[in-house]
């Protein structure tokens, strides 16, 4: 969608989309996401993680050529490059962008790459917020592939939602589950990651992403031991939220003993 030459008030907008397509599936949500006026120019963050084809998959259904923005910390694991390239390919994806962080950046904060192993905060903030704030300083709105069941902090969030001022978040996998994401990839004949076979449901960078264990939250492996939850491309209100999983809250504690 091609961006307007001025957009009305965000919050007004978010709103009056919400109400519009409360009710659609999500296929529809994306579609009409790609195709409002009122969501501007959009773009498809994808971390091509577990989950990241269904999402993917419809763009490439309904408008090959949207912007995709992958961004490479430079830590993820090898698996993931390659499947980047392979989905990409193979879903026919003709945008697909490679964000990173500046060399003199990287210089400047983690000449040695170790921040992660003491500031995971800072780290992401150098590696992925900071380089896909400016990837973004060109669209009205992303695509995200947040769902409500991965946690405290995505409960109740909705189909659009306002990000800043100019710019607003399209969640169009809000109310979706596991078993939907599944049949969807069953019935599409989708390529999976590689390492959910091995106990990853949940793929971020190498250093900071361990396998889960059965029955463990499918977020546990992300910065496991840490309260950390979001990586900071997520945050709320503008702020970073520490969420515990229920099995890590004090009050659980007698009961997970």
């Amino acid at each position: 969608m091609a961006r307007p030459a001025m957009l009305p008030e965000i919050g007004p907008r978010v709103a009056a989309l919400n109400d519009r397509y409360r009710h659609h599936a999500a296929v529809s949500v994306m579609e009409k996401a790609l195709k409002d006026p009122d969501t501007g120019e959009v773009a498809l963050v994808s971390s091509f993680g577990a989950e990241s084809v269904v999402l993917l998959h419809m763009v490439s259904v309904i408008a090959p050529g949207t912007p995709v923005l992958f961004i490479d910390t430079l830590m993820l694991f090898p698996e993931t490059l390659r499947y980047q390239q392979d989905v990409a390919a193979q879903l026919g994806l003709t945008d697909v962008r490679t964000i990173r962080a500046s060399e003199a950046a990287l210089k400047l904060d983690d000449p040695d790459g170790t921040l992660h192993q003491f500031n995971t905060d800072a780290c992401c903030a150098l590696r992925k917020t900071v380089p896909l704030e400016a990837a973004l300083s060109g669209f009205d709105a992303w695509i995200t592939g947040r769902k409500r069941y991965q946690g405290a902090t995505r409960q109740t969030i909705d189909f659009f939602e306002v990000e800043t001022e100019k710019r607003m978040k399209i969640n169009p996998l809000a109310h979706w589950g596991r078993e939907d994401l599944e049949e969807y990839m069953v019935e599409n004949r989708l390529p999976r990651h590689p390492l959910v076979a091995k106990g990853y449901p949940s793929i971020g960078c190498a250093p900071c992403t361990s396998p889960v264990k059965p029955g463990e939250d499918p977020r546990a492996g992300r910065w496991r031991g840490q309260a950390k939850t979001e990586c900071g491309i997520h945050f709320i209100g503008g702020k970073a939220v520490r969420i515990k999983n229920e099995a890590e809250a004090p009050e659980n504690k007698e009961k997970v003993a």
